[in-house]
């Protein structure tokens, strides 16, 4: 990286984290006030942030659906290969809609605060399969209370050698409990934008793809293998499918994210 690329990273990165950071210490008064349970709030703010951050980065987001995301229980995955992810994922503004992201992330204080009012739930490492059953366990006993969507990553960690990871069962386990249809959706983000799992993220425009729910109506725990391979061979048809698209300009079927949300 030479001077200039480093010392653009620099002071975009301090930006964001002076965003991140303003936005976290407003909401906590906010959430206090609320006693805590205005999580569609704090999340709106989220929103609001994330799509800052973006916007100072001079990333836009751009989605292909054909209609917009549910308002009934759902459980969203995705692909992961990049540290913008979790920000697209918030700009996103999924509907009440929890997230799954590694406990790893609560270092990072001002991101902490903002998750953990947003009622996410923290993983642990895979080495940790106790723990992580009883945060699923709990998990799923949350959300059959509350009828929240929630989003998981099958992958687990960022993926960055351009194929399809290894899926996780987690994801499919939970939607099979909650008899929650499953949405995909694959985010492409080209590689002059892409940091990987670093932060110097270039300018332009990231695609995600929404494809329509899958029912696991009659999904049984005894077929969770097959089915989340069979969802798994979907997104490897799907990313190559993607990658052979030529994302210059959007085309008249893409739909602009914040010109969708003010259509709204």
């Amino acid at each position: 990286m030479n001077k200039r690329g480093s010392a653009r990273v620099t002071i975009l990165s301090l930006a964001s984290l002076g965003v991140v950071s303003m936005g976290a210490l407003a909401l906590v008064p906010i959430a206090a006030l609320t006693l805590f349970r205005a999580r569609q709030v704090y999340a709106a703010v989220a929103t609001w942030l994330a799509r800052l951050v973006l916007r100072i980065w001079g990333i836009r987001i751009v989605v292909h659906q054909d209609k917009p995301f549910p308002r009934e229980q759902t459980v969203y995955i995705s692909n992961h290969t990049s540290t913008l992810d979790l920000f697209i994922l918030v700009a996103l503004g999924l509907p009440n809609t929890r997230f799954f992201l590694s406990g790893f992330l609560r270092k990072y204080v001002p991101l902490g605060i903002i998750a953990y009012l947003m009622g996410t739930f923290f993983t642990v490492p895979q080495d940790r399969p106790a723990e992580r059953t009883r945060i699923f366990q709990r998990a799923d006993r949350t959300l059959r209370r509350t009828r929240e969507s929630v989003y998981l990553s099958p992958e687990g960690g960022r993926i960055t050698t351009g194929d399809i990871g290894r899926f996780n069962k987690g994801s499919f386990h939970l939607a099979t409990s909650l008899k929650a249809p499953i949405v995909p959706m694959y985010f492409h983000i080209p590689s002059v934008i892409d940091p990987g799992m670093g932060f110097n993220a270039g300018t332009g425009s990231v695609h995600v793809y929404v494809r329509p729910g899958i029912s696991t109506e009659h999904w049984r725990l005894e077929e969770l293998n097959e089915n989340t391979e069979r969802v798994r061979d979907l997104f490897v048809r799907w990313h190559q499918e993607i990658r052979g698209i030529n994302h210059g300009e959007p085309s008249h079927e893409s739909v602009n994210l914040s010109a969708a949300l003010e259509a709204r």
